[in-house]
């Protein structure tokens, strides 16, 4: 689609994004068909760059979602007010000045200390809300989470409460490669929790683990819940792009030319004149910097693509500007759409290949596109077998 109406945009394929939580869906199903598990969507960082409220509004209604996970109270706020109603989990932690909002809007959060469930709790009571908790366990990754000798206690603390609901019981698996052993390790010292808990009476109705690595790998897809983030999205490491091959990119970025300049050879091209022309060349001028997210470090070594062929970035990338060498390109025009991630014509550039370019993980070249990218909703089939439609919405943020 070429939407020349702004300056730069990143097309959001919500249809993509529907297929690719069926094929989450497909890998949860059992023989019978049947599916034990729903799925806590991951929301954080702005969905990956691709915009909150307009991918939660897409798929809150789909049967096999639970609700939405985010990285922090703001997140959460966001969507409850945007109308969201389906049930919010703050993935990570909280700090004592969110805890009144975090109750009042209902929103459940991750449980890692005692003196947050003692706040929590002196809140709930103030406010008359029950609030529902999912106990945080630290079984590997060394970040958030208590260690299991301790979240025993602090379960039976949460079930002591007349104003705190143990919701659930989760931990975070530390490798991002399918099928690495110390996935299992994890998932055992999870499982070994949960007996113990089950020997005091504790049943916690949701229990999660498998993020999209674990997911892939076939594990924790028994469990209640499972919470793939970056996979839904289609952003997936060649390593994991090995299990998820049928996942579709969801993102594209594109932006356009504003100016176009023949210059001679020895022609010093951006800041500090890092790339110097060997011959007479048309420089193309794109209003995209990376104050849009576009890599700084993509200088004199990224590609775009310009009418479906490759033309090299010269110079330093600026906050604001970014220039294409397009000599070799036949018949290029101020106007003309460029794409820096996605489809042009039989090409293709991914985010995990602007990742490996720059030595970096999809993560952060997708969450890096900025707020001042224009998005720009693309509505297709929910259906797997249907190709991507280019039937657009008015909605943008």
């Amino acid at each position: 689609m070429a939407d020349n109406s702004h300056r730069v945009w990143a097309e959001i394929d919500l249809g993509a994004l529907q297929r690719n939580l069926l094929r989450v869906g497909e890998r949860l199903s059992s023989d019978d068909g049947q599916s034990p598990a729903r799925v806590l969507v991951v929301l954080k960082a702005d969905a990956y760059g691709h915009g909150a409220v307009p991918v939660a509004r897409a798929l809150e209604s789909e049967p096999l979602v639970w609700g939405f996970g985010v990285g922090d109270s703001n997140e959460a706020l966001e969507l409850r007010a945007a109308g969201i109603e389906a049930p919010i989990l703050v993935l990570g932690t909280i700090i004592a000045d969110e805890v009144p909002q975090v109750v009042s809007h209902d929103i459940r959060v991750c449980i890692h200390s005692e003196d947050r469930i003692r706040t929590l709790e002196t809140e709930a009571e103030r406010q008359g809300r029950k609030t529902q908790v999912h106990l945080m366990v630290d079984t590997g990754m060394g970040r958030l989470g208590a260690q299991p000798r301790r979240a025993a206690a602090l379960a039976r603390l949460i079930e002591a409460s007349a104003w705190l609901v143990l919701e659930g019981v989760t931990t975070h698996p530390s490798p991002s490669r399918p099928g690495h052993p110390f996935i299992a390790v994890q998932r055992g010292r999870l499982a070994s929790l949960l007996g113990e808990l089950a020997d005091d009476g504790i049943a916690p109705p949701l229990v999660h683990f498998a993020n999209t690595a674990a997911l892939l790998g076939g594990e924790g897809r028994e469990l209640p819940l499972v919470r793939p983030g970056i996979s839904l999205y289609g952003v997936l490491s060649h390593e994991l792009a090995e299990k998820g091959a049928d996942f579709e990119p969801v993102m594209s970025l594109r932006t356009q030319v504003v100016y176009l300049k023949d210059v001679p050879e020895q022609t010093p091209v951006g800041y500090n004149g890092t790339h110097v022309t060997a011959s007479p060349a048309r420089i193309a001028t794109l209003p995209i910097g990376y104050n849009d997210g576009l890599s700084y470090r993509l200088s004199n070594c990224g590609r775009a693509l310009v009418r479906g062929q490759l033309a090299p970035i010269v110079g330093a990338i600026s906050m604001d500007y970014t220039m294409l060498d397009v000599t070799a390109i036949g018949g290029v025009s101020v106007g003309d759409t460029v794409t820096l991630i996605g489809g042009d014509g039989e090409r293709e550039i991914t985010i995990p290949d602007l990742a490996n370019t720059i030595g970096t993980i999809p993560y952060e070249v997708a969450c890096a596109v900025g707020k001042r990218v224009r998005r720009v909703y693309v509505r297709g089939s929910a259906d797997p077998a249907t190709p991507r439609s280019s039937e657009t919405s008015g909605e943008a943020s």
